[in-house]
């Protein structure tokens, strides 16, 4: 009885094994989210409240009060947004993507034709928010 439990428990775990190996599988490579801090200092450099602050002045949400956007890998931006709402429903972080590369892109000249990573910051300098934007 006890080589027939063992058996039986030998076949499981390769069972299981062999569904961990088959998840990772797939036919596209999947995108990998470009590491990066999870969190940050709360005061941003001041071009970042200067951009925020024109982003503000065109109608931006009034809670972002820090935009940056730096070069991230391969040539794909990284944009950095601090935010006074602490609030991590994703409908609240969809509206602010938008919004903010919307005017990045129509108002700044900024350029996402690679796509672009964006990090949300919250008031206390965590991360709440990160994505992978790239086609």
């Amino acid at each position: 009885m006890g080589h027939t439990l063992r058996r039986a428990a030998g076949a499981a775990l390769t069972a299981v094994a062999a569904a961990a190996v088959l998840v990772g599988c797939t036919e596209e490579p999947q995108k990998q989210v470009m590491p990066g801090p999870t969190s940050t200092a709360t005061a941003a450099p001041q071009e970042a409240l200067a951009l925020a602050e024109r982003y503000r002045a065109a109608g931006g949400d009034p809670d972002v009060y820090g935009i940056q956007v730096e070069d991230g890998p391969e040539g794909v931006p990284r944009v950095v947004i601090r935010t006074r709402n602490a609030d991590q429903a994703d409908a609240i972080f969809r509206r602010q993507n938008t919004s903010v590369t919307t005017h990045l892109t129509t108002k700044e000249g900024a350029s996402f034709k690679k796509g672009y990573f964006i990090d949300v910051f919250g008031p206390d300098g965590r991360l709440i928010h990160r994505m992978d934007a790239r086609p």
